[in-house]
């Protein structure tokens, strides 16, 4: 029964070492690759088994290493099975499977060095920009070992490089099964179909490539405009050479007039006239892909008259009829047409040339520049080109000095700027180049007699809306010349509200934004910012009322005690509480906490507080509000008033003690529970009558819990 099990689990090892085998010739990379990994695992259990007697899945295997190392011994597997009368043939036939598989893994180890060195002789090759011999490693590569999926893609980016599309396509489709979930093989793939003009299949494979990787969903949207972008292209190139060929007017003089501008080293007056009837002619799609498919941003923008007439500072003269007509010619094609637009903005030379015209050319070339990048900038593709593109900090330069304009360009730069700031890619590039940046706007705010009202408060809004990014906020709170521009913002309303009406509103936005880094606050700034903001409280506005409180209640909670007395002597408390008798949405807040600050460290505050509000009749209303900021800082406020003499024993026959233990009680915001548990607290210290109504209510535990919960937080 013992050697009917043996041959039994001898046979089993014999099947499964054959399988073994076959996985390792399969021509399938995945299905080697699991053969050749069960293997490794089947030799190290040998290996860790004794000498002479090894267990391999449960079956005792005895070797006979003498009959099998001796000369006359086969060298290879045989080919027929031996007879089974002989006892020593089964074992030997295991362990020739066994060798052959182990001398596998050898020559597999050997190849995939092999192979790894020759992946980077090619990866050298292609970095020189030699193809063809990065072709030649890599596929010396596969020759060692078939499975290596990084050569497959490595040699179909080669491919693509040489247009040899199919080719990559084939490579593709390899590494895909070596690797099914293989990005860069998707979008390799991707590129190949986009060049065969095969743009639904380049769709999908892009898409795969996100379904692989999630994480890459910003560059495949950027991917899938591109294939968008080019197949509009090769749609509108189609329609332009049919309108060509049955002879259009306007396609033909198209056609013809680059022709004729192709000549080299004519006057300024010739190419400023050519362009000039380009731009004419640019009614349609049809003349506008003419204009691009041959080849009519190179012979403008290359040209050697023409670049120098760009290039040369003035605002009259040949040259500057040169500039008018070329920016009325670029804003003629790409008026409508993304695929132009793409083309001009990525044009060698441009991304520094526009800012620079912005600059130093007359009134009639800086507008229409700024109606072209008022142009690209209607869509966030062209925000984005723009973005990529342009040299962002001439061009900052170039839109802020329009600011003290008196006509339409200082409305133009800054919606153009604005629409810009508003783009992650701007705020990620301002936050990076952030001393560059910052000096040019704060130098453009510091004047604001000069300026136009209008477009500073555009020009502070923008700054406002950067500072909403927590990185921008924290190196903006610490600049102190920018605090001092908002403060003088905050001057002169009473003279001429609305005059300035805008520039006080946006220079509040912006100081409320920079308060919420309180350790970043320059040292007196808060100071200065109460009594700016107390006195805005005198406004009628209720935007800038609003704002002022706002400011003023986060600009309080980092002054010091004697700059908290100032307030409070100026009439805050009082004016807190009109606001509150007033309601609103927004208002309610900031002046619900101005007074719970206030009161926290001032005993004035309080009784004012408890002068105003009559047996706390507001500030029990807000109690049942359902802004949990609002409850509270009320209950916050109502327990430092409880400590004015009188004022708990005046409450004894109110329901106050049922408000507070209600929002001890409840389930709701922290911050609501404790206040409310601390508010409670003091009630009934300072009376403790109060107590009785508070056990009627079962409310001793509740509150001895709260407020073992809050020594403990």
């Amino acid at each position: 029964m013992a050697e009917e099990r043996d041959l039994q689990k001898f046979l089993q090892n014999v099947d499964e070492i054959t399988n073994l085998i076959q996985g390792l010739n399969a021509e399938d990379p995945a299905e080697r690759e699991k053969a050749i990994s069960a293997t490794e695992q089947r030799l190290q259990r040998l290996q860790q088994a004794a000498p002479d007697s090894e267990e391999c899945d449960g079956c005792r295997v005895v070797l006979n290493r003498t009959t099998i190392n001796h000369p006359k011994a086969p060298q290879s597997a045989p080919t027929q099975m031996p007879q089974t009368g002989d006892s020593s043939h089964p074992d030997a036939v295991l362990a020739v499977l066994e060798q052959d598989a182990r001398e596998r893994a050898r020559r597999r180890k050997e190849n995939k060095a092999l192979a790894n060195a020759l992946k980077e002789m090619g990866n050298e090759a292609f970095a020189k920009g030699n193809y063809e011999m990065a072709i030649q490693h890599y596929s010396k590569g596969l020759e060692k070992l078939k499975d290596m999926q990084v050569l497959y893609t490595n040699r179909a980016q080669a491919y693509l490089k040489l247009r040899e599309y199919p080719k990559a396509l084939l490579d593709c489709e390899w590494a895909l099964k070596c690797d099914e979930k293989c990005p860069k093989a998707h979008f390799l793939m991707a590129k190949a179909h986009l060049a065969l003009g095969d743009y639904n299949k380049s769709r999908q494979c892009y898409r795969k490539m996100l379904e692989s990787n999630p994480s890459l969903e910003k560059q495949v949207a950027g991917y899938l405009e591109h294939v968008a972008l080019q197949e509009k292209a090769a749609m509108q190139e189609q329609e332009a050479q049919e309108e060509l060929a049955s002879r259009k007017s306007t396609a033909v003089a198209t056609k013809t007039l680059l022709q004729t501008l192709t000549q080299p080293d004519q006057l300024p007056f010739f190419y400023a006239g050519g362009t000039e009837a380009l731009a004419e002619l640019m009614r349609d799609c049809t003349e506008q892909t003419l204009f691009r498919t041959n080849n009519g941003f190179s012979i403008i923008n290359d040209n050697k008259v023409i670049k120098r007439c760009l290039s040369t500072v003035g605002d009259s003269g040949p040259e500057e009829a040169v500039c008018l007509s070329v920016t009325k010619l670029w804003h003629a094609v790409c008026r409508g047409n993304e695929v132009n637009q793409h083309r001009l903005v990525t044009h060698p030379g441009l991304g520094a040339l526009l800012p620079s015209l912005l600059l130093g050319r007359g009134r009639p070339v800086q507008q229409q520049i700024l109606a072209l990048l008022t142009l690209l900038a209607e869509t966030e593709t062209g925000r984005n080109l723009l973005l990529s593109h342009m040299d962002l900090p001439s061009l900052l330069q170039a839109l802020v000095t329009f600011v003290n304009s008196s006509d339409v360009r200082a409305g133009e730069a800054m919606r153009l700027l604005t629409d810009l700031a508003l783009e992650d890619r701007f705020k990620a590039w301002f936050r990076n180049h952030l001393s560059t940046a910052l000096p040019i706007l704060v130098g453009t705010l510091r004047n604001p007699a000069l300026a136009n009202q209008a477009t500073l408060s555009q020009c502070l809004a923008i700054v406002g809306n950067l500072s909403a990014d927590v990185t921008i906020r924290s190196q903006l709170a610490a600049c102190p010349d920018l605090w001092d521009v908002c403060l003088e913002f905050l001057l002169g309303w009473e003279e001429d509200l609305v005059l300035v009406r805008g520039t006080v509103y946006a220079a509040l936005g912006l100081l409320m934004n920079l308060l919420l880094e309180p350790t970043r606050v320059p040292k007196g700034r808060a100071a200065v910012v109460n009594q700016r903001c107390l006195a805005l409280l005198g406004c009628e506005d209720g935007g800038i009322l609003t704002r002022a409180a706002g400011a003023l209640s986060r600009s309080l909670a980092v002054s010091p005690p004697d700059a908290m007395e100032e307030v409070v002597a100026g009439g805050v408390v009082k004016k807190m509480i009109q606001f509150l008798k007033a309601g609103g949405q927004t208002a309610p807040r900031y002046a619900m906490k101005t007074l719970a600050i206030c009161t926290k460290s001032s005993l004035r505050a309080r009784e004012e507080v408890v002068r105003l509000d009559k047996r706390f009749g507001v500030l029990s209303r807000l109690l049942d509000s359902e802004d949990g900021v609002v409850v509270g800082n009320a209950a916050l406020c109502l327990g430092a008033c409880v400590e004015v003499a009188g004022v708990a024993a005046s409450l004894l026959h109110s329901d106050i003690v049922d408000l507070l233990l209600r929002h001890v009680a409840n389930a709701g915001p922290a911050t609501v529970s404790h206040n409310a548990a601390i508010a409670l607290g003091k009630l009934c210290t300072a009376e403790p009558r109060h107590v009785v109504r508070l056990r009627e209510l079962h409310g001793v535990e509740i509150l001895h819990g709260a407020m073992k919960h809050v020594s403990g937080s």
